[in-house]
């Protein structure tokens, strides 16, 4: 196992992380400034007022992209056993 192997390994990882991560965190993202938004506009400083709107679209995104995302960590998962062998030896 060398240190290029491992290396692989944790980009692998990390990009997975990524990758399977990324939609909700844009999602909350994207709620949250317009949110932020409509509270400038009618300045309304309500600190409990971003949370609401930003779990319930965490939460459909979760339910939305699930199968993908299971897929996506499945794949990682079948890899890293695969390369089992190389680091056992």
């Amino acid at each position: 196992m060398t240190q290029e192997f491992v290396l692989h390994i944790g980009k692998d990882a990390l990009l997975t992380a990524l990758l399977v991560a990324a939609p909700m965190l844009i999602g909350g993202l994207i709620v949250g400034l317009a949110v932020g938004i409509f509270q400038a506009v009618t300045q309304i400083h309500e600190m409990t007022l971003t949370f609401v709107p930003k779990i319930l679209v965490v939460f459909i995104i979760l339910l939305l992209l699930s199968p993908w995302m299971l897929n996506v960590l499945i794949s990682f998962a079948g890899t890293m056993l695969n390369n089992i062998p190389l680091v056992a030896h």
